[in-house]
């Protein structure tokens, strides 16, 4: 006897803001799964909605010719407040996932106030990188459990998939002495990725948030053009060390994110991983290393993981638990 029970039940209906790299990844990253149906997206510009699931050749095409999914058929809307009107017409989705640019940092919490002032119930989950634009999510805790959302902050690949690592790691040790994430990012064309490589320009010396925002095109290629495509990043502003501390590992300058992004190579320029370094109840000192697959690509990293979080936001939700939640506090579940 087959000792495994099926269950017959409708796919989650879910959505995505932003329609850049990310959200075109989380596209694909859903089009094989029977658990979740992509019936929603927004951009700057407009917004689609098809409660059976979008066409995602039509939308990429309607985005990448015309410049909004707004100009999809049927279910595109053109609108300069794409997100709020789309929170009022899609009535079937549960969770969204906020792959946008968090740029100015207090973007994301604006776009979060949208959800709780509209009456919106249901999953929010983002890939924040930033510590001080999650300390502003963090501030309205209170808020969106008043609301009924359970949200879901940090959860892409770091912070997020390696955070998580570094919190089962820790449990080996008595004591955390450190937690150093390294990444590797490859991508061959950074015009894919717009908003996340201006992201990480703000990480460098003699940027920040606003200067990276205000650069041009043409200031990014030329900036990338006197590094060689290359972006050597160091001890970033990384909300892992938030989200560590809040989960009682360690304290947040113990913890440590840097990297390299080449933005004209698909290929990592090294592997990702994310080191833990404690003293076990013997009183040895040892390091656990995670390492990821270099032939994962960021979007795999960052998307799947998101997917992950919203499933289990939604058994969150479902049990009454509104409120925020970190990567580093609930185990995702995975899309099948």
């Amino acid at each position: 006897m087959n000792s495994q029970l099926t269950y017959q039940v409708n796919p989650i209906s879910v959505g995505v803001l932003g329609f850049g790299g990310l959200g075109q990844a989380a596209m694909r990253v859903l089009a094989p799964k029977s658990e979740m149906v992509l019936a929603a997206a927004a951009d700057k510009q407009g917004y689609v909605y098809v409660p059976g699931g979008l066409d995602a050749q039509a939308c990429v095409a309607a985005y990448r010719d015309r410049g909004s999914v707004g100009h999809v058929e049927p279910g595109g809307v053109l609108s300069q407040r794409s997100i709020q009107d789309l929170i009022a017409s899609a009535k079937s989705v549960q969770g969204y996932f906020l792959a946008l640019p968090n740029l100015p940092n207090t973007f994301m919490a604006s776009v979060v106030r949208q959800f709780i002032d509209a009456g919106w119930q249901g999953v929010l989950v983002d890939a924040l990188k930033r510590t001080s634009a999650m300390e502003q999510i963090w501030a309205m805790g209170d808020d969106l459990k008043t609301a009924g959302i359970t949200y879901m902050t940090g959860c892409g690949a770091t912070p997020g998939l390696l955070t998580a690592a570094a919190v089962v790691a820790a449990q080996s040790y008595t004591e955390i002495h450190s937690v150093k994430i390294t990444f590797g990012v490859g991508i061959a064309n950074w015009e894919a990725y717009r908003a996340t490589i201006r992201e990480d320009i703000a990480h460098m010396p003699d940027y920040d948030v606003e200067t990276a925002r205000a650069m041009t095109d043409a200031e990014v290629e030329a900036l990338l053009d006197r590094t060689n495509g290359i972006l050597a990043l160091e001890n970033m502003e990384h909300a892992d060390d938030l989200m560590l501390e809040l989960a009682g590992i360690c304290d947040r300058d113990q913890v440590t994110v840097g990297g390299i992004v080449d933005t004209r190579n698909p290929k990592k320029p090294l592997s990702t991983n994310v080191q833990v370094t404690g003293r076990t109840f013997e009183g040895k000192t040892s390091t656990h290393t995670f390492t990821l697959g270099d032939e994962t690509s960021m979007a795999a990293n960052v998307c799947g993981p998101a997917f992950g979080y919203l499933k289990a936001g939604l058994a969150l939700h479902r049990r009454g638990q509104h409120g925020l939640y970190t990567a580093a506090e609930v185990m995702p579940r995975f899309v099948q």
